[in-house]
């Protein structure tokens, strides 16, 4: 059979880029399709196997490689205009447009569904304001596009037959923005790139992007109301903003290569995760490490820290600390806590938790999945 895998845009190596990474180690077949493709040829030599995907017409407008995200209006055209009709079975990998995608009723299409595009839903208003598009004649224009965006969305929710998606959080929005039923895969984790240390050292980590829902704001500013050291990993827009705010017990390390960053994380006393993320890699990764989460109590990590929460007293076979709101004050009272109880975190226990969430176990449920759907599907 022939097999189409699109994908809303190649432009860095995230967490729907390691997805696509796992569909295909299992079917190295696929012919890939998507908005724009930057990938360097080593990214496209993990990523893809090496293959070539067949891109839109949106790489060819003006800055189009880089300033994509500006053409949001014509991204449901953009996808429209792929012929998928010689392929038996499409897989999209959709967090904004991919599922949209045009296909036959003699045609499987299973959308693998990181989020429903949070710029137009949950994040519609936080959009807005961040952008400066939430008053004048730019900001009914954004308003009004993103309406018809929505529009657009709820019109092609039945394009797939089937959602597979990366946490019960996300099953819950699909639910209620589509009325659908998703099946949930964790995404991969490669957790075999992480190792425990028997040194842990005086000091606190967090690792993001630098942009606002992450509030790394909020936990900077938060450690200037105290001494403890902090390590931030990471850049990006919000970076020069940060800066300003940190004292000189926080430590902005921006970028590090992989091997550069595991060796500060695993010797941290706890990372700090204030995010509401749909799954959220990074708190995976720290346990990983062998190292407890101080965490934002909603979202992804519910599912993937077996956290305590400031009024218990027994951390037994426990991997972190949650906290109820994205609060300076809720944060330090949960850093307080955790150092009440920190000896009592154990290393090996945290590790098998982030075992949960391996690359292995992701390609062993996500195939077994879709061969059981194409199974049923071709049997009906």
């Amino acid at each position: 059979m022939k097999k189409a895998l699109i994908h809303d845009w190649y432009t860095q190596y995230g967490g729907a880029e390691r997805c696509i990474e796992s569909f295909t180690n299992i079917w190295d077949d696929f012919d890939h399709f998507t908005l724009v493709d930057t990938l360097t040829e080593q990214q496209r030599k993990k990523i893809l196997k090496g293959k070539n995907s067949k891109t839109s017409f949106i790489e060819k407008l003006p800055f189009g490689k880089k300033k994509y995200r500006s053409y949001l209006p014509f991204f449901p055209l953009a996808i429209e205009q792929f012929d998928l009709s010689e392929y038996e079975v499409i897989l999209s990998s959709s967090s904004s447009i991919a599922k949209g995608v045009l296909t036959r009723p003699d045609q499987l299409h299973i959308t693998y569904m990181h989020s429903p595009m949070r710029y137009a839903w949950d994040l519609y208003f936080q959009y807005l304001k961040e952008s400066g598009l939430n008053k004048g004649i730019k900001g009914f224009i954004a308003k009004y596009l993103l309406h018809k965006i929505r529009i657009w969305d709820i019109i092609t929710l039945n394009r797939p037959n089937y959602y597979i998606t990366n946490s019960k959080f996300v099953a819950s929005r699909i639910k209620k923005l589509y009325n659908k039923e998703s099946i949930v895969i964790y995404p991969p984790v490669d957790t075999e790139a992480f190792n425990l240390s028997e040194i842990t050292d005086d000091y606190f980590i967090t690792c993001s992007r630098m942009v606002p829902y992450k509030k790394i704001d909020l936990i900077v500013e938060a450690f200037s109301k105290t001494n403890k050291k902090l390590i931030v990993i990471g850049d990006g827009p919000d970076f020069k903003k940060i800066k300003k705010i940190a004292t000189k017990n926080i430590e902005l390390k921006g970028y590090l290569n992989n091997d550069e960053k595991i060796a500060l994380l695993k010797k941290a006393r706890a990372f700090i995760f204030m995010a509401l993320e749909d799954f959220g890699i990074s708190p995976v990764e720290a346990q990983a490490c062998g190292i407890p989460v101080i965490a934002y109590s909603e979202g992804g990590a519910l599912e993937t820290i077996k956290g305590a929460y400031a009024s218990e007293t027994n951390v037994i076979n426990k991997t972190g600390v949650f906290f109820k709101k994205q609060t300076t004050e809720s944060l330090i009272e949960a850093i307080s806590y955790f150092e009440t109880y920190e000896k009592e975190f154990d290393k090996k226990i945290i590790r098998e938790n982030s075992e949960r969430f391996s690359v292995k176990r992701f390609e062993k449920e996500i195939k077994s999945a879709i061969n059981s759907i194409y199974l049923d599907w071709k049997n009906n």
